[in-house]
């Protein structure tokens, strides 16, 4: 089963008279469970194209489908929706909230979809067990390693059980060996939950990670 696909996808970018195409007719399929890396230069399209499937940006031709529903027709609260139910995200600077501990920061997502006390409180701390965190659940990330903090946030993106994590250059602010930890939380996580898992990076240390590699050069997939 496809997680998401897109079809035919060009975003232009529009600033003044000049106009930027990052995509040009991108046709993509990522089934259920895979745990796929793009790749390719700067400039090359990977962000453009995780910002699409995640529903971050909107497509200037083609269309974008999440759980075979057709994202490029939704408006921004349904899209708000579906990021909010179906996909987490991990970025590059952690994107951690810096006044909330660790438990709070991977709770949030939780509140926002209304479970109650009890189940948020289960939820959470499994989450950042998985992580080997647990210890450090009343932490904020002030005071949290940057290894650290991007596990929380790989916790966080899993708290709702979404069918699709996007990872944006997750290891291009981590040392090699916190690089290489997040990557093989990530990948037992993938294979423990079946979690579909898409990560763009131009690390050959994170793309050996991959079970699927996805080359993209000037907006287009060449390989």
């Amino acid at each position: 089963m496809e997680v998401t696909k897109t079809e035919n996808v060009t975003r232009i970018y529009k600033t003044g008279n000049v106009e930027t195409q990052a995509l040009r007719g991108v046709s993509l399929s990522i089934e259920n469970g895979e745990f796929t890396a793009l790749v390719g230069p700067s400039g090359s399209g990977k962000t453009t194209l995780l910002q699409l499937m995640g529903c971050l940006d909107q497509a200037t031709s083609g269309r974008v489908f999440v759980n075979g529903q057709d994202v490029s027709r939704l408006n921004r609260g349904q899209r708000a929706d579906m990021r909010r139910g179906t996909i987490g995200f991990i970025f590059q600077f952690f994107a951690l909230i810096p006044t909330l501990s660790a438990y709070e920061n991977v709770e949030m997502p939780l509140l926002l979809n209304g479970h109650s006390a009890a189940q948020r409180r289960q939820r959470v701390m499994e989450l950042l067990e998985s992580v080997d965190l647990s210890d450090r659940a009343h932490h904020r990330p002030d005071q949290l390693s940057g290894g650290e903090q991007q596990r929380v946030a790989v916790a966080r993106a899993l708290a709702t059980r979404p069918a699709l994590v996007l990872a944006d250059e997750p290891t291009a602010n981590l040392d090699t060996d916190n690089g290489r930890q997040v990557m093989e939380i990530m990948q037992r996580l993938n294979q423990e939950t079946g979690t579909t898992f898409v990560f763009a990076t131009h690390d050959p240390r994170v793309v050996a990670f991959a079970r699927r590699v996805v080359k993209l050069r000037d907006g287009r997939v060449v390989e």
